[in-house]
């Protein structure tokens, strides 16, 4: 018998972790100073080092960032266990959220196709019938400058009336307050969906939080404003490999009342 497989804790990064310094990346001079430093570098996310190497570059005291080389990875196998073989529509929160929703799906895909789902409940553990995984796509609009504001905005899928009795998979880049993602939800509810689950790569520790957890989540990182590996400040600094915290001189200079 297989030894069970129990479901990932998320990777926290606590409050007074001092992140990387920007001279240590190839970061664009002009983009490097509107941040502050880099809170999770690229690679860590994207799973491009092996352990080997990560345990040369990360400092001695760095063991809980050695984790996070494969943390996509590991949110990859929980869904594929937890989804079996039904199929599911994977539903992505652009724009933040396609690079971490491509990455995903391709190794959800991956843990199918090796039969790391549970096959007990079909005949010789082989599933009779081939899995959909549909893919789609909605936008939610509620962030000006760094706060999230109450006015949501759903622009994308053609009608949420195709997702009546499906399995749900939403994918979001981060969790804030928790607000937009628990109106997502409520919304939802109104087509009677056979399951549905949400991952975020990034879940907030911030005051304003209402409590929503999703049933995945990569890391818990401090409340800082973060850009890059596609996460935007008013639409900029998506193209940064790195996860990097924003600082004043940035965060006035791109504010909506500078740049409209």
């Amino acid at each position: 018998m297989s030894p069970k497989i129990t479901k990932s804790p998320f990777i926290a990064i606590t409050d007074d972790f001092p992140g990387y310094e920007l001279e240590s990346f190839n970061i664009n001079p002009h983009l490097a100073n509107n941040l502050d430093r880099v809170l999770i570098p690229g690679g860590f996310i994207q799973d491009r080092y092996t352990l080997t190497t990560l345990r040369q570059w990360l400092p001695f005291n760095s063991n809980a960032c050695i984790l996070l080389y494969c943390r996509i990875e590991r949110l990859a196998c929980d869904i594929a266990i937890d989804l079996a073989n039904e199929s599911f529509v994977a539903l992505c929160v652009l724009k933040g959220g396609y690079v971490f929703f491509n990455d995903l799906l391709d190794k959800i895909r991956h843990f199918y196709r090796y039969r790391y789902a549970n096959t007990s409940q079909t005949p010789n553990g082989v599933p009779d019938f081939a899995q959909q995984i549909r893919v789609e796509f909605i936008r939610l609009k509620s962030y000006e400058d760094e706060k999230s504001t109450s006015n949501l905005k759903v622009i994308g899928i053609e009608s949420l009336e195709s997702l009546r009795g499906k399995n749900v998979l939403i994918v979001e880049d981060i969790i804030d307050t928790g607000n937009t993602m628990v109106r997502l939800l409520e919304l939802l509810k109104k087509y009677d969906l056979k399951s549905i689950r949400v991952t975020s790569l990034f879940v907030k520790r911030t005051p304003l939080s209402n409590g929503y957890t999703p049933e995945y989540v990569g890391f818990n990182i401090p409340n800082e404003f973060i850009v890059g590996c596609n996460m935007d400040y008013n639409e900029y600094f998506r193209e940064l490999n790195h996860v990097c915290v924003m600082n004043e001189i940035g965060k006035q200079k791109y504010s909506m009342k500078n740049i409209k």
